[in-house]
């Protein structure tokens, strides 16, 4: 298995009904993009009860992003609806678990503060009018990798030449090279997928020159 297969999902499950509420895993400065695996280590006793019921019930959460690291500070309401797609226990009770993004979500209320939060959600429909263009968009993006040094970078490229989805291509690209939070919380809220393409371009463009 190459790299490019651990951090990304070629063939991510058909889309499938999202519950109303999902529990919420609250990180600083973390976002997990559709069709994106991120790896999580669960070893506080919240998300342990919260990993227990996740596995008893549909197996989803997902991960709200505040910008500090105060109890206090909001949690962005843009997000990802996620998936657990494998899960090791730890004979300490902690467990290791990778998260599959599914698809774009909003908070839009707690239901439940604790032991750990659940909200309501609202699914973000993406706006693909212009198809042609945004393949033309995800051409020039993956330009930009043509001639990169690090190994990873090549491999990933190479994995999405052959992804036909351009929506898929933008996300997983934001994921992995767009490290601005406030950035990654703008890509997640945008529903224009050209636009979101404009907004990672541009970014991209700015760290190869920087």
């Amino acid at each position: 298995m190459d790299s490019s297969s651990k951090t990304f999902d070629p063939n991510p499950p058909e889309d499938r009904t999202l519950p109303d509420r999902l529990p919420v895993m609250v990180l600083t400065d973390c976002h997990l993009f559709p069709g994106c695996l991120l790896p999580l280590y669960i070893f506080e006793e919240r998300y342990r009860q919260m990993l227990s019921h996740v596995l008893d019930t549909n197996r989803m959460f997902c991960v709200g992003s505040r910008e500090s690291t105060s109890e206090s500070a909001p949690v962005q309401p843009y997000t990802t609806a996620g998936l657990v797609r494998a899960c090791v226990k730890q004979s300490d009770g902690t467990s290791q678990l990778l998260l599959l993004g599914l698809r774009r979500i909003k908070l839009t209320g707690w239901v439940q503060e604790k032991p750990f939060k659940i909200a309501t959600i609202e699914p973000v429909a993406t706006i693909a009018d212009d198809l042609n263009r945004a393949r033309e968009l995800k051409q020039q993006v993956l330009e930009l990798f043509a001639n990169a040094c690090i190994e990873e970078a090549k491999q990933l490229r190479a994995a999405l030449e052959g992804t036909e989805d351009p929506e898929l291509v933008c996300d997983v690209l934001s994921y992995h090279f767009t490290r601005c939070p406030k950035l990654q919380q703008k890509l997640l809220a945008e529903v224009s997928l050209i636009r979101r393409y404009e907004m990672l371009l541009q970014a991209l463009q700015k760290k190869k020159c920087s």
